[in-house]
């Protein structure tokens, strides 16, 4: 690495790679209660065209099958049901649109032992829940169709969905109020001495110092943890999301996930609905291309079999955006790594980011200032699993 004299140096107590949500959550609660901290983010778009905080379909859920991912999906909740208090700057409380009609997951005959195994574990984690027949579907939700359905699963409360990208830039600018340093820049590569980094390197030709590093790289976090020698299972996965309109209402309408995989919900007046593509077609870094042929050949004709007031739909938008996928076993990778004892990572979240940035951000935090997991102990998702190739098996991924 080139450390000429002529380079531009700065310093910094804590350098977080990446400034989306995850990024700007830990800064957040670094900076909450310690104002002496000097911390920097770097992120290369402030527009965050590409990030998938401002792409996501932005929802928080409760029906995980594993412990740890309901912990924080509990906390999660309660921050943002507090956002407009907890990231107020002056008179400006942020304003997320947070409604909560629930998550509802159908499964066929064949999915029914699994659906019913999940439920004992959010009931022992006192999620709200309910198992419903068809006959129970059918009179709560008349609109659907329970062909195929042996079962449903409908959280009752903390679950639903809010505006990402105002999340985003609450966390941003409550950051920056705690001072916070958002530089705009590309992070290239690291200084490393031993087993510790000393800088990060920056494409403007600067060196940042720094004693605390943090790989917040979203996507690109693979790259990131590639620059001090470790890899990491995370890659850019594409998901496209189509935004249609229904001339019929579907009353108390959750976010439904159908046995086809195929998720909807509504949006304002409007809905969308989104699909993970089969495996040999889920390649890394595909261009956000929107993959159009998906609406017309597989999701709308399964959505107006599920629920037929669908048969008459009108597509009228879609975007495509990035999952940084754990491709280990697709759950959150928190904390350090024994190669190198000041970088950690806070990466591979698999879809769930959004909704488990709050105590993501306030683990990361913790673990920096006291060096250990207090309020929230998340070492079930550090890096050890994969090291010893022990996969943490979440059955509920979308």
């Amino acid at each position: 690495m080139n450390t000429e004299a002529n380079q531009s140096r700065t310093k910094a107590d804590i350098v977080i790679v990446g400034g989306g949500v995850i990024g700007s959550a830990i800064a957040y609660f670094l900076t909450r209660d310690n104002s002496g901290v000097a911390v920097t983010v770097i992120e290369r778009d402030p527009s965050y065209a590409k990030a998938s905080s401002a792409l996501s379909a932005s929802s928080i859920r409760q029906q995980f099958s594993t412990a740890v991912n309901i912990k924080m999906s509990k906390y999660g909740i309660q921050f943002l049901r507090n956002i407009g208090e907890l990231l107020r700057v002056g008179d400006d409380a942020p304003d997320i649109g947070l409604v909560e009609p629930g998550y509802m997951y159908l499964a066929t005959p064949a999915g029914e032992s699994i659906l019913r195994e999940n439920y004992a574990v959010q009931k022992a984690h006192d999620v709200q829940v309910e198992l419903m027949t068809p006959e129970r579907l059918k009179e709560k939700f008349p609109w659907i169709s329970t062909q195929g359905i042996a079962l449903a699963s409908h959280g009752l409360a903390e679950e639903g969905w809010f505006d990402g990208y105002s999340m985003l830039q609450a966390f941003r600018k409550k950051a920056i109020s705690q001072g916070v340093n958002y530089l705009r820049d590309e992070a290239v590569g690291f200084v490393r001495d031993g087993e510790r980094i000393t800088a990060c390197q920056l494409a403007s030709g600067q060196l940042i110092q720094a004693e605390v590093f943090v790989n917040a790289g979203g996507p690109w976090a693979a790259s990131v943890a590639n620059w001090a020698g470790i890899e990491l299972p995370v890659r850019a996965r594409r998901r496209s999301v189509f935004s249609f309109s229904c001339a019929d209402k579907l009353p108390d309408c959750p976010l439904v996930i159908d046995t086809s995989g195929i998720w909807f919900r509504p949006e304002g007046e409007q809905f969308i609905a989104g699909y993970a593509p089969p495996e040999d077609e889920d390649l890394d870094d595909q261009p956000l291309d929107v993959v159009y042929s998906a609406f017309d050949e597989f999701i709308w004709p399964t959505l107006a079999e599920r629920v037929p007031a669908f048969e008459a739909i009108r597509m009228t938008g879609a975007w495509a955006g990035y999952y940084e996928m754990n491709t280990f076993d697709h759950n959150a990778i928190l904390g350090r790594h024994p190669a190198c004892s000041n970088l950690l990572f806070a990466a591979g979240f698999s879809g769930h980011g959004l909704q488990q940035c709050p105590a993501v951000g306030r683990a990361i935090a913790e673990l920096i200032q006291f060096g250990e997991f207090r309020s929230l102990d998340l070492s079930e998702v550090g890096f050890d699993r994969i090291l010893q190739n022990q996969p943490l098996l979440e059955r509920n991924v979308i």
